[in-house]
Protein backbone atom coordinates (compact mmCIF):
# COMPACT_ATOMS: atom_id res chain seq x y z
CA UNK A 1 0.00 0.00 0.00
CA UNK A 2 1.18 3.56 -0.96
CA UNK A 3 1.66 6.64 1.27
CA UNK A 4 -1.23 8.26 -1.24
CA UNK A 5 -3.43 5.59 -0.40
CA UNK A 6 -3.86 7.52 3.12
CA UNK A 7 -4.64 10.57 1.50
CA UNK A 8 -8.07 11.79 0.22
CA UNK A 9 -7.95 13.95 -3.37
CA UNK A 10 -11.19 15.60 -4.68
CA UNK A 11 -11.00 15.72 -8.54
CA UNK A 12 -12.95 18.26 -10.60
CA UNK A 13 -14.55 16.39 -13.04
CA UNK A 14 -15.78 18.40 -15.77
CA UNK A 15 -17.08 15.13 -18.20
CA UNK A 16 -14.63 15.17 -20.36
CA UNK A 17 -11.55 12.82 -21.13
CA UNK A 18 -8.48 14.68 -19.28
CA UNK A 19 -10.39 15.07 -15.76
CA UNK A 20 -11.18 11.42 -16.16
CA UNK A 21 -8.22 10.25 -16.72
CA UNK A 22 -7.16 12.74 -13.98
CA UNK A 23 -8.75 11.02 -11.55
CA UNK A 24 -8.02 7.46 -12.99
CA UNK A 25 -4.16 8.14 -12.48
CA UNK A 26 -4.87 9.40 -8.90
CA UNK A 27 -6.73 5.91 -8.14
CA UNK A 28 -3.91 4.17 -9.61
CA UNK A 29 -1.30 6.17 -7.38
CA UNK A 30 -3.42 4.88 -4.08
CA UNK A 31 -5.28 8.22 -2.69
CA UNK A 32 -8.84 8.19 -1.86
CA UNK A 33 -10.47 9.74 -5.28
CA UNK A 34 -13.57 12.08 -4.82
CA UNK A 35 -15.22 13.38 -7.75
CA UNK A 36 -16.99 16.53 -7.99
CA UNK A 37 -19.27 18.19 -10.71
CA UNK A 38 -19.58 22.03 -10.62
CA UNK A 39 -22.09 23.87 -12.24
CA UNK A 40 -21.12 27.08 -13.11
CA UNK A 41 -23.35 28.55 -15.51
CA UNK A 42 -27.74 28.46 -14.88
CA UNK A 43 -28.71 31.38 -17.13
CA UNK A 44 -29.36 28.99 -20.49
CA UNK A 45 -29.17 25.24 -19.41
CA UNK A 46 -32.08 24.39 -21.98
CA UNK A 47 -30.26 25.99 -24.79
CA UNK A 48 -29.23 23.70 -27.00
CA UNK A 49 -25.61 25.05 -26.46
CA UNK A 50 -25.47 24.08 -23.11
CA UNK A 51 -23.65 20.53 -22.15
CA UNK A 52 -23.98 20.33 -18.50
CA UNK A 53 -26.49 18.10 -18.84
CA UNK A 54 -24.56 15.29 -20.81
CA UNK A 55 -21.40 16.50 -19.27
CA UNK A 56 -22.83 15.11 -16.22
CA UNK A 57 -24.21 12.00 -17.31
CA UNK A 58 -20.73 11.38 -18.35
CA UNK A 59 -19.35 11.94 -15.26
CA UNK A 60 -21.61 9.81 -12.82
CA UNK A 61 -20.25 7.07 -15.64
CA UNK A 62 -16.71 7.60 -15.05
CA UNK A 63 -17.31 7.25 -11.48
CA UNK A 64 -19.63 4.22 -11.59
CA UNK A 65 -16.53 2.55 -13.50
CA UNK A 66 -13.99 3.88 -11.20
CA UNK A 67 -16.21 3.26 -8.29
CA UNK A 68 -15.39 6.14 -6.96
CA UNK A 69 -18.06 8.78 -4.94
CA UNK A 70 -18.96 12.53 -6.56
CA UNK A 71 -20.76 15.06 -5.22
CA UNK A 72 -22.69 18.02 -7.58
CA UNK A 73 -21.83 21.30 -6.16
CA UNK A 74 -23.71 24.71 -7.64
CA UNK A 75 -21.11 27.77 -7.73
CA UNK A 76 -23.29 29.70 -10.39
CA UNK A 77 -23.99 32.22 -7.59
CA UNK A 78 -20.20 32.45 -7.13
CA UNK A 79 -19.48 32.56 -11.03
CA UNK A 80 -21.56 35.51 -11.77
CA UNK A 81 -20.38 37.75 -9.01
CA UNK A 82 -16.50 36.78 -9.25
CA UNK A 83 -16.12 35.99 -13.18
CA UNK A 84 -19.19 37.33 -15.79
CA UNK A 85 -19.76 40.46 -13.51
CA UNK A 86 -15.70 41.27 -14.73
CA UNK A 87 -16.52 39.59 -18.19
CA UNK A 88 -19.10 41.94 -19.20
CA UNK A 89 -17.96 45.16 -17.26
CA UNK A 90 -14.54 44.94 -19.65
CA UNK A 91 -16.58 44.64 -23.05
CA UNK A 92 -18.87 47.50 -21.89
CA UNK A 93 -15.74 49.08 -21.62
CA UNK A 94 -14.28 48.04 -24.92
CA UNK A 95 -12.00 45.40 -23.54
CA UNK A 96 -11.27 41.80 -24.33
CA UNK A 97 -11.18 40.20 -21.06
CA UNK A 98 -10.55 36.25 -20.62
CA UNK A 99 -12.83 35.05 -18.35
CA UNK A 100 -11.25 31.16 -18.30
CA UNK A 101 -8.44 32.77 -16.47
CA UNK A 102 -10.74 34.34 -13.64
CA UNK A 103 -12.56 31.28 -13.56
CA UNK A 104 -9.44 29.15 -12.60
CA UNK A 105 -8.49 31.75 -10.04
CA UNK A 106 -11.78 32.19 -8.28
CA UNK A 107 -13.82 29.58 -8.86
CA UNK A 108 -11.84 26.10 -9.31
CA UNK A 109 -9.09 27.25 -7.07
CA UNK A 110 -11.03 29.21 -4.54
CA UNK A 111 -14.91 28.01 -4.46
CA UNK A 112 -14.06 24.58 -5.16
CA UNK A 113 -10.65 24.33 -3.48
CA UNK A 114 -12.98 25.40 -0.37
CA UNK A 115 -15.24 23.56 -1.25
CA UNK A 116 -13.08 20.43 -0.88
CA UNK A 117 -10.87 21.28 2.39
CA UNK A 118 -14.89 21.20 3.82
CA UNK A 119 -14.89 17.90 2.79
CA UNK A 120 -11.72 16.66 4.42
CA UNK A 121 -9.51 16.56 1.26
CA UNK A 122 -5.68 16.75 1.76
CA UNK A 123 -5.26 17.65 -2.30
CA UNK A 124 -7.52 19.24 -5.10
CA UNK A 125 -7.01 17.84 -8.91
CA UNK A 126 -7.85 18.98 -12.77
CA UNK A 127 -7.71 18.13 -16.21
CA UNK A 128 -5.46 21.08 -16.60
CA UNK A 129 -2.61 19.95 -18.85
CA UNK A 130 0.33 21.93 -16.23
CA UNK A 131 2.86 20.75 -13.94
CA UNK A 132 4.25 21.62 -10.31
CA UNK A 133 7.67 21.00 -8.87
CA UNK A 134 9.15 22.89 -5.46
CA UNK A 135 12.02 24.75 -5.60
CA UNK A 136 14.22 27.26 -2.86
CA UNK A 137 10.50 26.69 -0.55
CA UNK A 138 8.40 27.70 -3.42
CA UNK A 139 5.60 26.49 -5.59
CA UNK A 140 6.33 26.55 -8.95
CA UNK A 141 3.58 26.58 -11.92
CA UNK A 142 5.64 24.26 -14.99
CA UNK A 143 4.37 24.15 -18.58
CA UNK A 144 2.90 20.83 -19.42
CA UNK A 145 5.01 17.86 -21.64
CA UNK A 146 2.30 18.35 -24.38
CA UNK A 147 3.19 21.77 -25.68
CA UNK A 148 0.44 22.12 -27.72
CA UNK A 149 -1.93 21.47 -24.75
CA UNK A 150 -0.35 23.61 -22.09
CA UNK A 151 -2.38 25.14 -19.65
CA UNK A 152 -0.39 26.94 -17.66
CA UNK A 153 -1.05 30.57 -19.57
CA UNK A 154 -4.59 30.20 -17.68
CA UNK A 155 -3.75 29.72 -14.22
CA UNK A 156 -0.75 32.78 -14.20
CA UNK A 157 -3.13 34.66 -11.48
CA UNK A 158 -2.71 31.62 -8.92
CA UNK A 159 -0.53 32.16 -5.80
CA UNK A 160 1.04 29.84 -2.82
CA UNK A 161 -1.87 28.91 -0.84
CA UNK A 162 -3.94 27.73 -4.41
CA UNK A 163 -1.18 25.40 -5.54
CA UNK A 164 0.11 24.07 -2.29
CA UNK A 165 -2.53 21.32 -2.25
CA UNK A 166 -3.10 21.04 -6.57
CA UNK A 167 -1.84 18.24 -8.26
CA UNK A 168 -2.25 18.36 -11.72
CA UNK A 169 -2.02 14.38 -12.97
CA UNK A 170 -1.69 15.19 -17.01
CA UNK A 171 1.95 17.34 -16.50
CA UNK A 172 3.65 14.59 -18.49
CA UNK A 173 0.86 13.47 -20.44
CA UNK A 174 0.51 13.60 -23.75
CA UNK A 175 -3.55 13.80 -25.33
CA UNK A 176 -3.34 10.83 -28.15
CA UNK A 177 -2.12 9.32 -24.81
CA UNK A 178 -4.45 10.56 -22.56
CA UNK A 179 -7.54 9.37 -24.83
CA UNK A 180 -5.78 5.68 -25.19
CA UNK A 181 -5.55 5.90 -21.55
CA UNK A 182 -9.00 6.17 -21.32
CA UNK A 183 -10.35 4.18 -23.65
CA UNK A 184 -8.17 1.01 -22.69
CA UNK A 185 -10.14 1.36 -18.98
CA UNK A 186 -13.32 1.13 -20.70
CA UNK A 187 -14.62 5.01 -19.49
CA UNK A 188 -16.94 6.18 -22.31
CA UNK A 189 -15.96 9.96 -22.53
CA UNK A 190 -12.62 8.69 -24.35
CA UNK A 191 -13.59 9.80 -27.89
CA UNK A 192 -15.47 12.78 -26.40
CA UNK A 193 -14.75 16.20 -28.47
CA UNK A 194 -12.50 18.64 -26.27
CA UNK A 195 -14.75 21.87 -25.51
CA UNK A 196 -14.17 25.08 -27.31
CA UNK A 197 -14.43 28.27 -27.03
CA UNK A 198 -15.43 30.01 -23.38
CA UNK A 199 -16.91 27.47 -20.56
CA UNK A 200 -20.36 29.43 -20.03
CA UNK A 201 -20.63 30.04 -24.02
CA UNK A 202 -20.01 27.02 -25.06
CA UNK A 203 -20.13 26.57 -28.83
CA UNK A 204 -22.49 28.65 -29.64
CA UNK A 205 -21.66 31.89 -31.92
CA UNK A 206 -19.81 34.69 -29.50
CA UNK A 207 -21.41 37.89 -30.53
CA UNK A 208 -25.30 36.24 -30.63
CA UNK A 209 -24.25 35.41 -26.67
CA UNK A 210 -22.60 38.61 -25.99
CA UNK A 211 -25.74 40.82 -27.65
CA UNK A 212 -28.28 39.01 -25.31
CA UNK A 213 -25.81 41.07 -21.87
CA UNK A 214 -24.43 44.12 -24.32
CA UNK A 215 -26.32 46.59 -25.53
CA UNK A 216 -25.57 47.35 -28.74
CA UNK A 217 -24.44 50.94 -29.49
CA UNK A 218 -23.39 51.15 -33.92
CA UNK A 219 -20.75 53.64 -34.32
CA UNK A 220 -18.35 54.21 -37.64
CA UNK A 221 -15.69 51.98 -39.20
CA UNK A 222 -12.73 54.33 -40.75
CA UNK A 223 -9.68 53.41 -42.50
CA UNK A 224 -6.72 54.74 -40.28
CA UNK A 225 -4.71 55.26 -43.02
CA UNK A 226 -6.88 57.63 -44.73
CA UNK A 227 -9.89 58.68 -42.43
CA UNK A 228 -12.48 57.19 -44.79
CA UNK A 229 -15.32 56.13 -43.55
CA UNK A 230 -16.23 52.04 -44.45
CA UNK A 231 -19.06 50.79 -43.13
CA UNK A 232 -20.63 50.86 -39.51
CA UNK A 233 -20.35 48.72 -36.74
CA UNK A 234 -22.84 47.32 -34.21
CA UNK A 235 -20.93 48.20 -30.85
CA UNK A 236 -17.30 48.30 -30.65
CA UNK A 237 -17.58 46.06 -27.54
CA UNK A 238 -18.44 43.08 -30.26
CA UNK A 239 -14.99 44.11 -31.75
CA UNK A 240 -11.31 42.82 -30.94
CA UNK A 241 -7.88 43.90 -32.06
CA UNK A 242 -6.54 42.21 -35.21
CA UNK A 243 -9.76 40.61 -36.15
CA UNK A 244 -10.51 40.16 -39.44
CA UNK A 245 -14.23 38.54 -39.61
CA UNK A 246 -17.45 39.83 -38.85
CA UNK A 247 -16.35 43.65 -39.90
CA UNK A 248 -19.02 43.30 -42.98
CA UNK A 249 -17.25 45.86 -45.28
CA UNK A 250 -15.74 42.98 -47.30
CA UNK A 251 -17.44 44.84 -50.09
CA UNK A 252 -14.73 47.79 -49.65
CA UNK A 253 -11.47 46.97 -50.81
CA UNK A 254 -8.56 47.52 -48.96
CA UNK A 255 -4.93 48.65 -50.51
CA UNK A 256 -4.29 47.04 -54.08
CA UNK A 257 -1.04 45.24 -54.20
CA UNK A 258 1.20 46.62 -56.40
CA UNK A 259 -1.32 46.99 -59.04
CA UNK A 260 -2.06 43.14 -59.15
CA UNK A 261 -6.04 43.65 -58.68
CA UNK A 262 -5.40 41.71 -55.34
CA UNK A 263 -6.86 43.42 -52.11
CA UNK A 264 -5.50 43.36 -48.77
CA UNK A 265 -8.21 42.22 -45.99
CA UNK A 266 -9.22 44.38 -43.20
CA UNK A 267 -8.52 44.01 -39.47
CA UNK A 268 -9.04 46.17 -36.48
CA UNK A 269 -6.57 47.86 -35.34
CA UNK A 270 -8.01 50.89 -32.69
CA UNK A 271 -11.03 51.01 -30.88
CA UNK A 272 -11.74 55.36 -30.17
CA UNK A 273 -14.04 55.19 -27.16
CA UNK A 274 -14.88 58.45 -26.75
CA UNK A 275 -15.73 58.67 -30.51
CA UNK A 276 -17.22 55.65 -31.07
CA UNK A 277 -15.43 54.85 -34.09
CA UNK A 278 -13.90 51.34 -35.25
CA UNK A 279 -10.83 51.55 -37.15
CA UNK A 280 -9.04 49.19 -39.47
CA UNK A 281 -6.21 49.06 -41.34
CA UNK A 282 -5.50 47.13 -44.61
CA UNK A 283 -3.37 43.86 -44.62
CA UNK A 284 -2.33 41.44 -41.52
CA UNK A 285 1.21 42.86 -41.28
CA UNK A 286 0.17 46.54 -41.39
CA UNK A 287 2.81 48.76 -38.97
CA UNK A 288 0.04 49.66 -36.81
CA UNK A 289 -1.20 46.22 -35.36
CA UNK A 290 2.48 45.67 -33.89
CA UNK A 291 3.92 47.02 -30.55
CA UNK A 292 7.07 46.22 -29.28
CA UNK A 293 6.31 47.52 -25.25
CA UNK A 294 3.61 46.58 -23.41
CA UNK A 295 2.50 47.76 -20.13
CA UNK A 296 0.53 45.12 -17.98
CA UNK A 297 -1.14 45.95 -14.61
CA UNK A 298 -3.35 44.09 -11.71
CA UNK A 299 0.02 41.49 -11.39
CA UNK A 300 0.22 38.38 -10.14
CA UNK A 301 3.83 36.78 -9.33
CA UNK A 302 3.32 33.35 -8.67
CA UNK A 303 6.11 33.38 -6.31
CA UNK A 304 4.86 36.11 -4.25
CA UNK A 305 7.41 38.46 -5.40
CA UNK A 306 8.73 39.74 -8.86
CA UNK A 307 11.33 38.26 -10.78
CA UNK A 308 14.89 40.31 -11.69
CA UNK A 309 13.95 42.87 -13.73
CA UNK A 310 15.97 43.08 -17.27
CA UNK A 311 16.73 39.94 -17.64
CA UNK A 312 15.78 38.22 -20.42
CA UNK A 313 12.23 35.97 -20.14
CA UNK A 314 9.60 35.15 -22.53
CA UNK A 315 6.16 36.66 -22.37
CA UNK A 316 2.81 34.85 -24.64
CA UNK A 317 0.48 38.01 -25.32
CA UNK A 318 -2.44 35.76 -26.12
CA UNK A 319 -2.89 31.64 -25.54
CA UNK A 320 -1.92 30.55 -28.35
CA UNK A 321 0.68 32.92 -29.44
CA UNK A 322 4.55 31.64 -29.03
CA UNK A 323 6.78 32.92 -26.49
CA UNK A 324 8.40 35.90 -27.01
CA UNK A 325 11.67 36.94 -25.72
CA UNK A 326 11.34 40.13 -23.30
CA UNK A 327 12.58 42.13 -20.27
CA UNK A 328 11.01 43.23 -17.31
CA UNK A 329 10.98 46.79 -15.88
CA UNK A 330 8.81 47.08 -12.36
CA UNK A 331 7.15 50.24 -11.71
CA UNK A 332 5.25 49.53 -8.85
CA UNK A 333 3.35 46.32 -7.17
CA UNK A 334 0.42 46.17 -9.81
CA UNK A 335 2.40 47.73 -13.07
CA UNK A 336 5.13 46.29 -14.79
CA UNK A 337 6.77 47.74 -18.34
CA UNK A 338 7.15 44.52 -21.00
CA UNK A 339 9.98 45.19 -23.83
CA UNK A 340 9.93 42.46 -26.14
CA UNK A 341 12.93 41.79 -28.69
CA UNK A 342 10.87 41.64 -31.53
CA UNK A 343 7.40 43.92 -32.35
CA UNK A 344 4.17 41.64 -31.36
CA UNK A 345 0.68 41.55 -33.39
CA UNK A 346 -2.09 42.92 -32.36
CA UNK A 347 -1.92 43.15 -28.60
CA UNK A 348 -5.40 43.45 -26.96
CA UNK A 349 -6.23 45.72 -23.64
CA UNK A 350 -7.95 43.66 -21.65
CA UNK A 351 -6.22 40.47 -22.47
CA UNK A 352 -3.78 38.75 -20.10
CA UNK A 353 0.38 38.92 -20.97
CA UNK A 354 1.97 35.82 -19.40
CA UNK A 355 5.51 35.52 -18.27
CA UNK A 356 7.69 32.74 -18.33
CA UNK A 357 11.53 31.99 -17.23
CA UNK A 358 12.08 28.27 -19.60
CA UNK A 359 9.10 26.20 -18.64
CA UNK A 360 8.88 27.50 -15.25
CA UNK A 361 5.60 30.48 -15.13
CA UNK A 362 6.41 33.37 -13.09
CA UNK A 363 3.04 35.14 -13.12
CA UNK A 364 1.54 37.89 -15.48
CA UNK A 365 -1.34 40.54 -15.75
CA UNK A 366 -3.86 42.58 -17.66
CA UNK A 367 -2.49 43.99 -20.59
CA UNK A 368 -3.26 48.44 -19.89
CA UNK A 369 -0.91 49.95 -23.15
CA UNK A 370 1.07 49.09 -25.52
CA UNK A 371 3.61 51.58 -27.64
CA UNK A 372 5.86 51.26 -30.58
CA UNK A 373 9.36 52.59 -30.66
CA UNK A 374 7.97 54.28 -27.56
CA UNK A 375 4.76 56.01 -28.92
CA UNK A 376 1.68 55.05 -27.71
CA UNK A 377 -0.54 52.60 -30.05
CA UNK A 378 -3.29 51.17 -27.78
CA UNK A 379 -4.50 52.26 -24.47
CA UNK A 380 -7.37 50.87 -21.96
CA UNK A 381 -8.05 52.41 -18.05
CA UNK A 382 -8.40 49.29 -16.39
CA UNK A 383 -9.28 50.67 -13.03
CA UNK A 384 -11.96 48.61 -13.39
CA UNK A 385 -10.06 45.44 -12.13
CA UNK A 386 -8.07 46.90 -9.49
CA UNK A 387 -11.84 48.49 -7.84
Amino acid sequence: MSSSSLKTVVVGLSGGVDSSVAALLLKEQGYRVIGLFMKNWEDDDTDEYCSTRQDLIDVMSVTDILGIDVEVVNFAKEYRDRVFSTFLQEYNAGRTPNPDVLCNSEIKFAAFLDHAIALGADFIATGHYAGLQDFDGKRQLLKAEDGNKDQSYFLYRLNQTQLKPALFPLANWLKPDVRAKAEAAGLPVAKKKDSTGICFIGERPFNDFLQRYVPQNPGEIRDLDSGKLLGTHQGLAFHTLGQRKGLHIGGVKGHDKEGSGEHDAWYVARKDMAANVLYVVSGHDHPALYVDEVTITDMNWIAGEAPHTHWVYTAKTRYRAPDAPCEIEQIDDQRVVIRFAEPQWAVTPGQSLVMYESRVCLGGGIIESARMGGKPVVTADLQSLTD
